[in-house]
């Protein structure tokens, strides 16, 4: 049994993890092996994705300090929090794709922007391009306007060394 010192430095961890999380999942894994959890958390480490096995009336008490809202319908059962710091999609993203193999867990739900979403919701965030696609999809939408301007400004350019080419032929044929 933990001391309630103990209990409060666990909830200023998970307050703390809560805080820096671009997005968190929350999974119910009843009905996974040890393997299967190991091979999981080996992935998510890869991606940068902390996975965290926490008693629920722990995380109340951080969610409820952070101002998270709509959260105790997932407080139910057995649960794993699934911290994405630096990408919201990555977390979800890996989760989905484990899903497709593993059909024993089961998505409860997840916190986007201090509100609890539901499964769906989580789903639809898996579904998006991770940070860098989306950062290579601006920069090609700013440099775009970049390119053309260029190309537009070299036209004169080009047509003086044209003429200047036709010029050249036509005093050398003289």
């Amino acid at each position: 049994m933990q001391s309630r010192k103990e209990k409060e430095q666990v909830v200023a961890e998970i307050k703390e993890s809560l805080n820096a999380a671009q997005s968190v999942t929350i999974l119910e894994y009843r009905g996974m092996t040890v393997s299967e959890i190991t091979e999981l958390r080996a992935k998510f480490r890869a991606a940068g994705v902390k996975m965290k096995v926490l008693k629920n009336t722990l995380v109340k008490l951080a969610a409820d300090d952070c101002g998270v809202e709509g959260l105790d319908q997932y407080l139910v059962g057995p649960t794993a929090w699934i911290f994405s710091i630096d990408d919201a999609v990555a977390g979800p993203k890996i989760l989905t794709d484990f899903l497709k193999t593993h059909p024993k867990l089961e998505i409860k739900g997840g916190i986007l922007e201090k509100k609890a979403i539901d499964t769906n919701g989580v789903k639809a965030l898996a579904n998006l391009p991770s940070r860098e696609v989306l950062l290579a999809q601006v920069l090609a939408g700013m440099q775009a306007p970049l390119v053309g301007m260029a190309n537009v400004l070299q036209g004169p350019i080009r047509k003086f060394v044209y003429a200047l080419e036709a010029l050249r032929k036509e005093k050398e044929q003289a």
